[in-house]
């Protein structure tokens, strides 16, 4: 007998949720924790717990998400055209939307399942009961309607696909969506200097250069003391690139990096880029097993250029992934040119989506996720010999 349960709080989960087989830190409490203590004000988390008879065989994180145009869109200066174009985009996608899996990450992080004691069609067709009764929930408890369905960010090699005919069943289109930018760790690269040795001629200069202008910068990763000293500078930094962004549909919670250092203690690591003492850029890793996940980072956008911050941000994650033995980076979406030019390849990816109150909108879902979320022109770089 296969039924559900919808835990609104990581407190309620069975002691047993951690005891699933899964390599996917993103689904572990700890995790989970800091998030539910630091999310964003927009989205709240349910935590799902599928059961075969007494057994715990699956789980699922669907995020409700309220989406609205001023928090979806930052540029105020846009012509007449773009607020027009944004506003009739903002008629299909405000109100609530219910995320399978977790909007703040790129990838899925947000399904698993027991192959040995449930099939994937029962576990998915399970996880659709779920949606309904969730949407239910929602329209009793607050009048509100659930609007769009998206479950995010799948590989083409994954094994969902398969079950498509029960997404086309429910209504939901198929769509493709930005790339995952990964660089997979050959093991032959015992040493950061490993990786400069197969760089050809004009990267291995480029490498060198970028850490030449960075030379005055101080490099340290703070502690949970330190981030929490630091923690309004950091929020800043993150701020400035956050609100760079055309299109962010959430904000961080301010508590948001100390949280995660609280809960994940070493599977979250905090680095700060220091000159003349002042903090003036940071970033972020999870450590996912044997995938080193590239997480929120910000900087001072005057110190930017002069001293290549972000592109040797790039260069000290991949330096962590080889010394700490990972088998990958996953540097995620965005800035596709040059993290390829670092070696990361895009890996393609998926998501599956619908409109719930007019199926006739269904098919301009298409033009509506690639104007929130733009495939930009960019040309591949090729940095190895």
């Amino acid at each position: 007998m296969i039924h559900f349960k919808i835990y609104k709080s990581v407190i309620d989960l069975p002691d047993y949720w951690d005891a699933l087989p899964t390599n996917d830190l993103f689904l572990k409490t700890p995790f989970l924790k800091a998030l539910e203590h630091s999310c964003p004000k927009n989205i709240s988390t349910n935590y799902i717990g599928i059961f075969k008879d007494n057994n715990l065989v699956g789980i699922a994180i669907i995020q409700r998400v309220k989406l609205y145009l001023d928090d979806v869109f930052r540029n105020p200066t846009d012509n007449a055209l773009k607020r027009l174009t944004k506003a009739l985009i903002a008629t299909v996608v405000r109100g609530n939307a219910l995320i399978i899996g977790n909007l703040m990450h790129t990838g899925q992080h947000g399904l698993y399942y027991n192959t040995k004691m449930i099939s994937q069609t029962l576990f998915l067709d399970t996880i659709f009961k779920v949606i309904d009764a969730l949407s239910i929930q929602i329209k009793k408890e607050d009048n509100k309607r659930v609007r769009m369905i998206c479950f995010k960010d799948y590989f083409e090699s994954d094994s969902i696909h398969q079950n498509q005919h029960l997404f086309t069943k429910n209504k939901l289109y198929k769509l493709q969506v930005q790339p995952n930018m990964v660089l997979t760790i050959p093991s032959s690269w015992s040493s950061s200097q490993a990786y400069v040795v197969a760089l050809n001629k004009k990267y291995r200069s480029r490498y060198k250069s970028a850490l030449k202008k960075a030379s005055d910068v101080i490099k340290k990763e703070l502690d949970l003391n330190e981030i929490n000293l630091a923690s309004e500078a950091i929020y800043m930094l993150y701020k400035n690139v956050s609100d760079n962004a055309k299109v962010n549909s959430f904000v961080l919670d301010k508590r948001h990096f100390f949280n995660l250092k609280k809960e994940l203690d070493q599977d979250f690591r905090l680095f700060g880029y220091y000159l003349n003492d002042q903090l003036i850029g940071f970033y972020t890793l999870i450590l996912n097993n044997n995938q080193l996940e590239t997480y929120f980072l910000g900087y001072n956008p005057d110190f930017q250029s002069k001293y290549q911050l972000y592109l040797n941000m790039l260069y000290d994650m991949l330096d962590f992934a080889i010394v700490n033995g990972f088998k990958k980076v996953v540097y995620a979406r965005t800035a596709m040119e040059i993290k390829s030019s670092v070696g990361a390849k895009p890996t393609a990816m998926s998501i599956y989506i619908k409109h719930t109150d007019n199926f006739i909108l269904n098919p301009t879902l298409k033009y509506i996720v690639n104007t929130l979320n733009p495939t930009l022109k960019w040309e591949e770089r090729h940095p190895f010999k």
